[in-house]
């Protein structure tokens, strides 16, 4: 396998040369700061841009050429990293051994179709593939309590730090999909063409030389200034008293969450040193959270630690009976106590690193693993594969009591359901 970025004036091109796989894809990335007002917009923008095109002005007439393209596969993605926020648009195709030596230059030029000529009507997106993305989004921001677990950690991310990028809802906001019309989204969407940083990765056995001309003649990506920032978020102090929520659920099951913030942690600590923490904790079947609250005294049915090293936070989640929420709430602030006060052996440490080492062996067995990893190492500085095997093995106890310490509880939120569930959990 060899990686080759080639930075130009307008976009980041990154070929991850390699003949592990039967196909080719490619990955077009929009990056911008994260602005809570533009959620919406961007979702709503890669809902309808898969919707038609000039072309294929049908979701049908799409799909006919896609099979004319030996079933290419076609999708678009909207996330947060950090203090950015990336809209992806990709495709998968075979590759020509397998098919004709024009597929490169179709499959591009139907993605090219999705990301610039999209189906516009006088000058604004036209009406039914605006109405569609827009039913998509509006069915998905009304459903959101119908999902207790995503529910709980929307609602524990607003109230961990109101107004700042960890409490911005990665679906959108209702009040904000109301004020999109077809003409402001097709302005939102020249916006995007001008002004967000591109970059574009391209995974499969190919010529450099071949990619790098057909994106530059296929993608007329305009100049720009493509400066961008660190994506890490560093978090306000911690409240001097835990800011304590309760909201009530029709759900019987009740959901308590706490919110750590990890105050001052180095660069190696929120790469490396939280991961073993997070296992440790909570992120496997063995760690303390389960171990002690699940099996060993029954106050939860389900619990596991989650941590999000770009926003430096760390949060608990588990669904309980609302009667154990003292008991669970306790023993959950004990096992952080534990680890605080290094109650866990080598051994622990041990199956973390294996098990991270284990994750960053699947990272290499797909083409959508293969650009994670490599739009980790370009939007967020991280290290090689080799590097970060290497470093996760300089986890050491002391580190992660160390960084334990930098733990501080700064919000409870408790998404209160019935209180006459039985008390069986297993």
């Amino acid at each position: 396998m060899k990686y080759t970025k080639i930075a130009k004036s307008n976009y980041n091109l990154h070929i991850i040369n390699t003949n592990k796989f039967k196909t080719i894809m490619i990955k077009i990335n929009f990056k911008r700061k994260l602005k809570k007002e533009e959620i919406s917009m961007r979702n709503m923008l890669v809902n309808l841009l898969f919707e038609s095109t000039q072309k294929y002005p049908t979701k049908r007439l799409m799909e006919i050429q896609t099979e004319e393209l030996y079933e290419l596969g076609y999708r678009g993605s909207n996330y947060s990293s950090g203090i950015y926020n990336v809209m992806g648009f990709d495709c998968v195709f075979l590759h020509p051994k397998y098919t004709d030596d024009n597929i490169i230059e179709d499959s591009f030029a139907f993605l090219k179709e999705i990301l610039f000529y999209p189906h516009v009507e006088d000058g604004v997106f036209a009406q039914k593939p605006f109405d569609i993305a827009y039913q998509i989004l509006e069915d998905h921001l009304n459903s959101l309590k119908e999902n207790s677990d995503l529910y709980s950690q929307i609602r524990l991310y607003e109230e961990l730090e109101p107004d700042s990028v960890i409490s911005y809802r990665k679906c959108g906001y209702q009040e904000d999909l109301q004020k999109i019309d077809r003409q402001n989204l097709y302005e939102y969407y020249l916006d995007v063409l001008k002004n967000d940083i591109v970059d574009v990765f391209v995974v499969g056995d190919v010529k450099i030389e071949e990619i790098e001309e057909k994106v530059d003649r296929l993608f007329k990506f305009s100049e720009r200034n493509k400066v961008s920032e660190n994506h890490f978020y560093k978090p306000e102090l911690t409240r001097q008293d835990v800011n304590f929520q309760t909201e009530l659920t029709d759900f019987k099951q009740s959901k308590i969450l706490l919110g750590f913030k990890i105050e001052d942690a180095s660069d190696f600590e929120l790469r490396y040193v939280l991961n073993i923490l997070n296992y440790i904790l909570g992120g496997s079947p063995d760690s303390k959270l389960f171990q002690n609250v699940r099996e060993k005294n029954s106050l939860c049915y389900s619990i596991s630690s989650v941590s999000q090293p770009l926003l430096s936070v760390l949060l608990v989640h588990a669904g309980i009976n609302a009667d154990n929420y003292d008991q669970a709430c306790s023993l959950i602030l004990e096992q952080v106590e534990d680890i605080k006060n290094g109650r866990f052996d080598n051994n622990d440490i041990i199956k973390a690193a294996l098990t991270y080492k284990n994750s960053m062996i699947e990272i290499t067995e797909s083409p959508d693993g293969l650009i994670s990893l490599y739009s980790g190492i370009e939007y967020l500085n991280s290290d090689t594969l080799e590097v970060r095997n290497q470093k996760i093995d300089m986890v050491t106890k002391e580190d992660i009591v160390s960084l334990a310490h930098k733990l501080k509880l700064d919000t409870i939120f408790f998404l209160e359901g019935g209180k006459e569930n039985e008390n069986e959990y297993n």
